[in-house]
């Protein structure tokens, strides 16, 4: 049996896995990442992951560690200010609207916005580049067994690899954490989200606007200009039946329906891509570790896309994991001391994150005032405002 030896193997090549191969690569370790999936890298293309990821500031950082903010740059979109709208009124109209601009905080954006199948497509290329780094699209891992001395890998095309670190980046569903015994807690709301993009009248001026009224937050995310006007990514989560009803409908009906749920807040929206859809949960494993073993992103805690913290929370997971492997990745001491860090801050975003969602629901006329008042008397108050624009970036 032929063995493959190597520092790092990733198991998923979705956008946290590309960019831990990207890290760990560019920090000088040899990696092997594989992904059942090929990654889609053309927005049209069938399959296509038309949602956005909003990259907060304190990510760019380890982007840039791994020489990918430079290729990354060039394509974002700023996003300067971050509007929440209630419009849980009689009509769909902003009858509240409050700004968290960075300014008051920074010099720096709140992040950057790129779609995701560009991410899929330059994040390959940066890893092309590499030599150290072997990425295998279409190979998926089939089972794990892990030690304290070494990881013993099976691929599914038959192949084995030794690691001395598996990182579990293959999602909700990980087949690292299966192989571990790691279980999760997961919270189901009955939510879909549909993703898309748009085009519309008024320009975004870098301002990323979440709309609240009922079944979940309406989120417009800047992105830049399509065929000369100006354009952004939507998410629109709703309750189960309403997606299916609202993906039932022709086009032009469904246009109908994404200006009324808009607010007119940008005037007219016009649909410029496919739908896509994907169920809405929260969950977090019971350890983020195991012998030689750790888990980053989905693998390790989803949460409802609420205030770009999903993607963001991974990087945070990846930092601290390529800063605690320093000399020995994968060494006991190095996955407790992970554990102890990331696991306790991802279940208080979790926390966080799901109340937020669970009020962005709420169908009740007066506890949607409730939730408008709420809003407006935290915002009143600067220093909470700020701490809280402090705390949604990760930083102190």
């Amino acid at each position: 049996m032929q063995i493959r030896d190597c520092d790092v193997f990733i198991s998923g090549g979705g956008i946290a896995g590309l960019i831990a191969a990207a890290a760990f690569g560019s920090a000088g370790y040899s990696v092997i990442c594989v992904d059942p999936a090929p990654p889609v890298t053309a927005e049209d293309a069938r399959g296509a992951d038309l949602r956005s990821t909003a990259f907060l500031h304190p990510s760019i950082a380890v982007l840039s560690a791994a020489g990918l903010w430079d290729r990354l740059a060039p394509h974002a979109t700023a996003l300067q200010v971050m509007r929440i709208i209630d419009a849980g009124g009689k009509l769909s109209q902003a009858r509240l609207t409050r700004d968290f601009d960075a300014a008051e905080i920074s010099d720096q954006p709140f992040g950057w916005n790129l779609p995701n199948w560009l991410l899929k497509r330059e994040i390959p290329a940066r890893l092309a580049q590499l030599q150290n780094v072997d990425f295998l699209p279409g190979t998926g891992t089939a089972a794990l067994l892990a030690r304290d001395s070494e990881a013993m890998v099976t691929l599914t095309d038959g192949g084995h690899v030794r690691a001395r670190l598996v990182i579990g980046a293959d999602g909700r569903n990980s087949v690292v954490r299966d192989a571990l015994g790691i279980g999760t807690r997961t919270l189901r709301y009955g939510q879909k989200a549909l993703a898309f993009a748009v085009t519309h009248e008024r320009p975004h001026e870098n301002v990323s606007t979440e709309i609240h009224r009922s079944g979940g937050p309406f989120t417009l995310v800047p992105l830049p200009d399509r065929d000369g006007r100006p354009s952004s990514a939507v998410v629109w989560m709703e309750r189960g039946p309403e997606t299916a009803r609202l993906r039932a409908l022709s086009r032009e009906d469904f246009g109908t329906e994404l200006n009324i749920r808009s607010a007119g807040v940008l005037r007219h929206l016009t649909q410029a891509t496919q739908l896509t859809e994907w169920p809405i949960i929260s969950q977090i494993a019971d350890r983020f570790t195991g012998p030689r073993t750790a888990l980053i992103a989905e693998a390790a805690h989803v949460v409802p896309p609420i205030g770009a913290q999903g993607l963001n929370m991974s990087l945070a997971d990846l930092g601290a994991l390529i800063a605690l492997s320093a000399g020995d990745p994968g060494s006991p001491t190095s996955l407790d001391a992970y554990n102890r860090r990331r696991r306790p801050e991802a279940l208080a975003r979790l926390m966080g994150i799901d109340a937020l969602n669970r009020a962005s629901m709420i169908s009740s006329r007066p506890l949607r005032d409730l939730r408008a008042a709420t809003l407006g008397g935290l915002y009143a108050i600067a220093p909470l405002r700020r701490v809280m624009m402090r705390a949604g970036l990760g930083v102190s």
